[in-house]
């Protein structure tokens, strides 16, 4: 890996005082942060790096997603949860095809990267074709591999839990450990809680943890206390899948005790501020699950409910959100929203070392050109990232001290290739024969 310096950038490290650098350096080593401040005397680069005008930060982890549904963007708008699954989503992905979870992967990469997320949990099919792109583009990821338990007429590529076993294995820690695995029932109103335990089980005998839905609305919390006697996260911990550290996409609904279940249990909660809006599902609690001790990362959930993937606009939604749902400017005020987009995902998705800037931390590194009349003037450069910066003002994005982009030119994927194979291959799907292979019901 080059020795890289970055000269006279200002640096938001999102460290736990909040330091903020003005003209400073990265030393950039091994695919390690070497220094911050000042470069030693002694660091000699093979690249150097005019950071003046520009700000640099870590870069976002994106800890709930589906990517490759990049190809139902704009399929299913303005319905309600039900119907969205039902009359759209479920129906659509009747006619999904291995190569289209490729190419629907390499347009989220592309997205991802301009928008300067370096790393994101996914929650998909065929999560082999994800993994190869991953593995390409030079993303980090934790990959699980949607399975219902419903029987394989219901299943995408009829797959089974033994075969996401297999993928969790062949893939965990690959890419010089870019690319984690965890398994990914897909919910507690889908799958059975015979399913349920028996995943648990296998999440315990292979080492790993599970990403999974819950709690996504106050019709799921009370079916779930008429058939199982227990709320969703409840239910969850009873059964086990919340024993490893899990990825708990939503949980909008919490109930009493849940917070503390979560906190004890070390699971993350992942807010998609979002998709809660569009599809008016509600607000997730963040302040009360961080007054637990709940991890809070954010995501954007898949771009057939967001439109984007787009983490900064989620950073900026989740701090709007709480302070107009509690009519509370002080809540999520600072760069905490810019914490939980970063370090927060980054810890849930077992890259605990990322996430702030600093010295012998990974070199997963983003840089705004804030010479944009927008940005000016800087009085408050964690203010004007989060509630005035843009995808667009991303120009450079590095992975492990590697450019995967460098003055805003993809450096690791065929951008002009992905754009065109993506859309002809979303068109197919949608005007495919389409069929109901399953039904979202309470």
């Amino acid at each position: 890996m080059p020795n890289i310096l970055i000269r006279s950038v200002d640096i938001l490290t999102l460290d736990d005082r909040g330091t903020v650098l003005t003209d400073a350096d990265i030393a950039v080593s091994g695919g390690r942060i070497a220094a911050v401040g000042r470069a030693p005397s002694d660091f000699r680069p093979d690249e150097t790096v005019d950071g003046r005008g520009k700000v640099a930060t870590p870069g976002f982890f994106n800890a709930h997603t589906h990517a490759p549904m990049t190809l139902v963007r704009g399929w299913a708008e303005d319905l309600p949860l039900d119907r969205w699954f039902n009359e759209k989503i479920w129906v659509a992905e009747s006619a999904l095809e291995e190569e289209d979870v490729r190419w629907g992967a390499y347009l989220a990469a592309a997205e991802m990267i301009r928008s300067g997320t370096v790393g994101f949990a996914d929650h998909y099919f065929w999560m082999d074709r994800v993994a190869e792109v991953v593995e390409e583009a030079g993303l980090k990821a934790t990959l699980a591999w949607c399975v219902f338990g419903l029987g394989a007429d219901q299943e995408i590529g009829g797959t089974t839990l033994a075969r996401t076993v297999e993928f969790v294995r062949r893939w965990q820690g690959a890419a010089d450990g870019r690319i984690r695995t965890v398994l990914g029932p897909h919910s507690p109103y889908v799958c059975s809680p015979e399913f349920l335990a028996q995943v648990a089980a296998t999440a315990a005998e292979l080492g790993v943890g599970c990403h999974i839905h819950a709690a996504e609305s106050q019709a799921q919390v009370e079916a779930s206390l008429a058939r199982h006697g227990a709320t969703p996260i409840g239910h969850l911990a009873r059964l086990g899948i919340l024993d490893r550290p899990a990825i708990v996409a939503h949980a909008i609904y919490v109930g009493p005790g849940d917070s503390e279940t979560l906190a004890e249990k070390r699971a993350t909660v992942v807010q998609c501020p979002n998709c809660h809006m569009k599809l008016g599902m509600g607000t997730t609690r963040v302040p009360d699950l961080l007054a637990a001790g709940v991890n809070v990362a954010l995501g954007t959930d898949g771009t057939a409910s967001n439109n984007n993937l787009d983490m900064l606009e989620e950073a900026r939604l989740a701090a709007l959100a709480q302070k107009h749902d509690r009519r509370d400017p002080e809540v999520l005020a600072g760069d905490l929203p810019l914490r939980l987009a970063t370090q927060a995902g980054a810890r849930a998705m077992g890259f605990a070392d990322s996430g702030v800037i600093a010295a012998g931390r990974p070199a997963d590194l983003v840089l705004w050109d804030f010479n944009r009349p927008h940005l000016r003037p800087r009085h408050n450069l964690v203010a004007n990232l989060l509630h005035a910066a843009r995808a667009g003002d991303v120009t450079d994005v590095m992975v492990d001290g590697r450019w995967l982009l460098r003055g805003g030119e993809l450096q690791t994927l065929d951008e002009e290739r992905i754009l065109w194979e993506a859309e002809r291959r979303a068109f197919r799907m949608v005007g495919s024969e389409l069929k109901q292979v399953r039904a979202y019901r309470l």
